[in-house]
């Protein structure tokens, strides 16, 4: 169970990580979630899930860990991103536009702050995380599931329906509704 756990905690700090960065580098679209409810971006769960499945002496040295982050991380971007267009018909992002990209959904520079960002997040906040993970109860697992569950299937339903990222942000036409 703390596998599913750490996919879901991941999942929601790469979304903190996805605003933090639209905050820094002023992007327009500032919501950098994935689904209609859940403040999270499964890709970051699915690249931690794939770090943890590393043998142990790569994990505990940071010179092998950051060239198998570079490449696990990139290819869970790789796989997200194809996911997304074929399942959902969207695309989150589009590195098109950056040198040394392959296709739109990878680049040099993000497999190198993937890499940079794993040596961070797996010596720093990793135990904290694995403590969190193995203290929730096993009860709560079921209730989480079932709403990543849900939350996945009305995603996908409305996204491949509008076919459009912006879809997701139904919260902010509430919130200029009351404003105005």
């Amino acid at each position: 169970m703390s596998l599913f756990w750490i996919f879901l905690i991941y999942s929601f700090i790469g979304f903190l990580i996805e605003v933090c960065y639209a905050r820094m580098t002023g992007e327009s679209k500032r919501d950098r979630k994935c689904r209609l409810f859940l403040p999270i971006c499964p890709v970051y769960g699915l690249g931690a899930l794939g770090l943890l499945l590393l043998p142990e002496q790569i994990q505990a040295n940071p010179f092998l860990l950051f060239p198998a982050a570079v490449l696990v991380c990139t290819g869970a971007e790789l796989l997200a991103g194809l996911f997304y267009e074929k399942v959902f018909l969207v695309s989150f992002w589009d590195y098109s536009h950056l040198p040394l990209h392959l296709g739109r959904h990878v680049c040099l520079r993000f497999a190198l702050y993937w890499g940079a960002l794993t040596l961070a997040i797996y010596y720093f906040l990793h135990p904290a995380v694995a403590w969190l993970a193995a203290a929730i109860p096993t009860w709560a697992a079921p209730p989480a599931a079932a709403l990543l569950c849900t939350d996945t299937i009305l995603t996908t339903l409305l996204l491949r329906r509008t076919r459009d990222t912006g879809s997701l942000r139904w919260y902010a036409r509430l919130f200029r509704r009351r404003t105005a």
